[in-house]
């Protein structure tokens, strides 16, 4: 056998028998509640900015992004702009080696704050980023979005703001019809279904109101998507679990 897809063989096989090892699953399952307990995702930065993500899924939106290369990345949720600064920074490898060298991030949020909007306008990879602000459920928002896509043929959607079921399921039926086939609608925080609901104190979500119930929700009239398992079984520890969503058609 060629020895890369002898490679890609072995690998396949090691993400297919992680899927089925539970004493791993819940490892690190209690891992990742006891991060976020302890706002471990607030440690770290991308190009200097606050980027308010699992290290581990930083790894899965980069292969995502390198696989589809879009031409659009739409993500609802700015805060300190740590993570569109990181799609713009992918958008510009890619386009180094050979990819669209307009490609754009689009980010919103219905409140950027004046300072960290001045530091992404400031950063050197701004002239990939664009900023909407609103909810991104508000009819005006997302006809803005919609007017953006247009004509763009490969698009990525990363679902990041406010996570109880109305809205997730509300973004996701207004940017999973934009998701490009073969591209994928990221969904956010789905792990909240999964941990006790003292995890987000003073939060409007929980178990039974959160991302992940409005995954499954969408996904009762939705064929064209699937949750893409080999995600969370090669990651095992995500926030997104069930929230790779993969267009098929």
């Amino acid at each position: 056998m060629n020895p890369i897809k002898q490679f890609e063989a072995e690998r396949d096989q090691r993400i297919e028998q992680l899927g089925q090892d539970s004493e791993f699953r819940e490892q690190s399952r209690s891992w990742l509640e006891q991060s976020m307990r302890r706002q471990y995702v607030y440690n770290f930065s991308w190009l200097g900015r606050p980027i308010i993500q699992n290290p581990i899924d930083m790894v899965a939106m980069q292969e995502i992004i390198w696989n589809v290369q879009p031409d659009l990345i739409i993500e609802t949720g700015i805060a300190h702009g740590g993570s569109i600064i990181y799609s713009a920074s992918l958008l510009e490898l890619n386009a180094a080696c050979g990819g669209n060298p307009d490609a754009l991030v689009l980010g919103i949020d219905i409140d950027i704050r004046q300072h960290n909007k001045d530091a992404i306008l400031q950063h050197p990879m701004a002239r990939r980023i664009q900023m909407l602000e609103g909810s991104s459920v508000a009819p005006d928002i997302v006809q803005q979005v919609q007017d953006i896509a247009r004509g763009k043929q490969r698009i990525v959607v990363f679902l990041d703001s406010n996570h109880t079921h109305e809205h997730v399921l509300a973004e996701l039926q207004a940017y999973a019809p934009l998701v490009s086939k073969d591209s994928y609608c990221v969904v956010f925080d789905t792990f909240v279904e999964d941990v006790p609901a003292d995890v987000f104190d003073n939060r409007p979500w929980q178990p039974g109101n959160s991302p992940k119930t409005a995954v499954h929700e969408y996904l009762k009239t939705h064929p064209e998507f699937v949750i893409d398992k080999s995600m969370h079984n090669k990651l095992q520890i995500t926030v997104a679990p069930d929230g790779f969503l993969k267009r098929i058609q």
